[in-house]
Formats: structure tokens, sequence, C-alpha cells
């Protein structure tokens, strides 16, 4: 119930973003005629005409049947009348065959970049207007505007001189009224808010102790224990351990000024665990074969990757994902009993062959949402959402979210330049959240079967 609540919970999400988006766009991007229209773009051709052979402006195909009432407006800039026309792809190609021609074959908005090839002929362009098979047509001196009810099949946009000379130069905009958006928009956030009811219903339902232990209401067992008489109540007295097992100490008090620094003294560490993590995914994947076939971890993988985590876990104490120590880490694979960062996963003796094929990418969603908010590194760009570090460049920008963790980090870091002490309370909460992030790791790894806990202790 959890993790199919979390997946509804999810999809519901993209669908009132989606819906909230599409109603803020209806009430504020349209112009007083309803229509959604582009920056003016150039357009311009040595050959007898410009043509986009498939009407894709802007990742748009606008030939799907009730789509838009498209709108074309334009004006040449070298004084010659215009035609803009759209039609048939196939009458289109054989009236411009042989005709020299730049072919538009993108779009890009809002910054109106035109992507085109030229495509050479030596054949003279007969008078467009005196042409038939056109289902939409503007012609004439000035400015053109051309309206076409966008319907199904295959059709190609046009601009030439209306004598179908060579030299073609013309400002153009686009533009599209969807009729239908209003009532998507709401209907997406109609339905957004019903499955998230149902996600967040089927969340509660999942995660209560009654659901999760299958013990329905604790009732009490006595059980003889000597001459005690203890009596025991199944499951509410202790907290199982998850097998997965995550510790840190807070070594003493770390240096006020050492954690400026750290980012070059764990350079070498760095680049150890990159090859060591591309390691890590490839022999994943060898165990995920082993595992559905012989329903066992090889042992000699199953020691490595584990390692690997622990080489990573003493890595981010030291550093900056929780500055808990100033001990620089030891370059071994192995448990090091003296480090205070400490990881260990038990060797399973088998693993189940069918969740091998759903854990490490279903089942973990509701865990992934939770660690995205712990380590960050999603964000949006000028293009969408996406995932990556802060960028900018020119008209290209990108921004990511920091982590929980980073943040906590960074405050602890400032309270320990100022004042010499590490706030416990953040040092308790900052190792939680990574002990959440090593145990979904592992599951992930395919390392265990056992659901990893909702929480951060152990």
């Amino acid at each position: 119930m959890v993790v199919l609540g979390a997946i509804a919970a999810l999809i519901a999400l993209a669908l009132i973003a989606a819906g909230g988006f599409g109603l803020w766009a209806h009430e504020t991007q349209r112009d007083t005629s309803g229509f959604f229209t582009s920056k003016p773009v150039v357009l311009e051709s040595l050959g007898a005409a410009v043509v986009s052979r498939d009407l894709d402006v802007g990742d748009i195909p606008i030939e799907t049947k009730g789509f838009a009432e498209l709108r074309l407006r334009g004006e040449t800039t070298n004084g010659k009348p215009l035609f803009i026309g759209i039609g048939p792809s196939a009458e289109v190609g054989m009236y411009l065959q042989g005709i020299a021609q730049t072919v538009v074959t993108d779009i890009e908005f809002p910054d109106a970049r035109v992507r085109s090839r030229e495509q050479p002929g030596d054949a003279g362009a007969s008078l467009p207007g005196s042409e038939t098979f056109w289902v939409a047509a503007a012609e004439g001196p000035g400015e053109q505007t051309l309206l076409w009810d966008a319907t199904g099949g295959n059709f190609a946009a046009v601009a030439m001189n209306s004598d179908g000379s060579d030299g073609v130069a013309v400002e153009m905009t686009f533009g599209a009224r969807i009729g239908w958006l209003l009532w998507a928009s709401i209907g997406m956030l109609v339905g957004g808010a019903v499955l998230l009811a149902v996600g967040g219903m089927l969340i509660y339902l999942g995660a209560r102790p009654e659901a999760a232990t299958g013990l329905g209401t604790l009732e009490p067992e006595a059980h003889a224990a000597g001459d005690s008489g203890t009596t025991a109540v199944p499951g509410a007295l202790s907290e199982p351990s998850y097998p997965v097992q995550v510790e840190g100490t807070l070594d003493g008090q770390p240096s006020r000024w050492l954690w400026l620094v750290k980012w070059i003294l764990a350079i070498p560490h760095w680049l150890v665990l990159t090859f060591l993590w591309i390691a890590f995914a490839v022999l994943t994947v060898v165990a995920f074969f082993a595992i559905l076939i012989t329903a066992r971890y090889p042992r000699g993988i199953f020691d490595f990757n584990v390692g690997v985590l622990r080489w990573s876990w003493r890595v981010a104490f030291y550093t900056y994902s929780a500055l808990g120590t100033d001990r620089y880490p030891p370059f071994s694979l192995g448990e090091e009993p003296g480090y205070p960062a400490q990881l260990h996963v038990p060797y399973p003796e088998r693993l189940s062959r069918g969740l091998v094929l759903v854990k490490w990418w279903l089942l973990a969603i509701p865990h992934y949402i939770v660690i995205a908010v712990f380590e960050g590194g999603w964000g949006f760009t000028n293009t969408g959402w996406g995932w990556g570090a802060t960028r900018w460049s020119g008209n290209e920008w990108a921004f990511s979210f920091p982590g929980l963790i980073g943040i906590l980090v960074l405050i602890a870091a400032i309270a320990l330049l100022f004042t010499g002490r590490y706030p416990r309370d953040i040092f308790d909460f900052v190792l939680g959240m990574n002990r959440w992030v090593y145990r979904v790791g592992a599951y992930v790894a395919l390392m265990r079967d056992e659901y990893p806990p909702f929480r951060l202790g152990r």
C-alpha cells in the first residue's frame, strides 16, 4: 500500500503541476485574440521558398487533428509581396521539386532560434497563388495573416515571394489557439487532487503499525520466564534493527577550520571511489543475474560492494555529509574498528528471485523521493526540470536545490567556525538521514530483501 500510494501521489503531483501550468498559461500567456504567439522569427532563403515540411514548431506536431487553430503572420523585409501557404506535404513536395529552397527543421522557442538546411535546385517556381492544393493561404503586399484549423494528415508550410522569385526574406510569428487547454488543465487539477487523496489514504493504511507488523491489535501474551512471571508484548517492547547498520560517533569536537579544506584533502579518496563505484555498478548487474538464477548473491561480489559502501561512508562522514571527525579516512574496503564511522551488512544466504526484478526501481520509489530531499541535486532549467549542478551559460541555465543534509552540515560548520562546538542535535539528525540513504543504497544494490524502514533510527 505504501509503494502504490507513493506512486499514486507522485503521479498526482505531476498532474497538479501540469494542470497548474496549463491554467497559468491560459490566463497569462495568450494575446487578446486568445492565441499563444511566438517571438518574431526571421526566415531567409537564397532560393525561391522557405518550407517546413512537417509543421514541427517548438517540438509540437501541429498536424494532429483538432490540436489547435494555427496562425501564421508575416511580412517580407525586402519589400516584395508575400505568399504564405499550407498544403499537403506530398503536393507541396511535387510543387517545389527541383527548386532551390531552405528547409526549416526546427524552431526553438522562446529564443526563436531557427535550424535549417539548404536544398539546391535550378528549376524556376511558378506563381504559388495559382496552385489549387493549398488548404489555407494568404498573399499580398505588407503584413499577411494565415488562419488554419489544424486537421489530421501530413502538411507543410511555405513562405515565398508572390511572384515566385528567388531571395526570400520574411519576419514571421507563429500562433496557436488551443480551445481545450482550459478544460484539460482543470481536469488535471481535479484528477490530481483525487489521486493525491487516494495515494495519501493508501500510504496511511499501509504505514499503520498494524499493517506493518501483521499483528493487528497487539494483545499481551504471558510467557513463563522462570519464577519472575514476566509478560511480553510482541512487537511493542523494542524497535527492531534493520540489517544494514550505519553508525557514526562524533569524534570529540572537530576543528574550527579544517572543514574549509577537506574538499582538497579528500580528492585522492574521490578519485579512487570513482573507479570503485564503476566496478560496483558493473558487479551489481552481475549479481542481479546471479540472484535471478541461483537466488544467491555471489559472496566475493557482496564483500567488495559492501566494502565500497563502507569506504564511501567513511569519506562522507569525514567530509560534507557529516563533518563528524577530523581523522583522515583509511584507504580500505575492509572494516576499520578504530574509525568513528562504521557500516556493516550481514551476508544473506538466500534472496528472492522475484523481488530482484522490482525492488531497485519500483518498490524503492517512495525512498527515492525522500532521498531526493535529503541529498538534493534536483532543480529546474530554462527548458524544464532536471538533475545536476547549478550553471549559467549565455541563454542556458540550470539551478539545483541543495539537500537537507548539505544545508544542516553547513549550519554545523558555521557553528564550529564561530563557537568551536558541533551542535549535537544537528549531528544526530544528519546521522539519521545518512543512515536512511545507505540503507536504501544497500537495498537497491540487491544486498537485502528486507524493505528499508521509514525512520532515522537504527
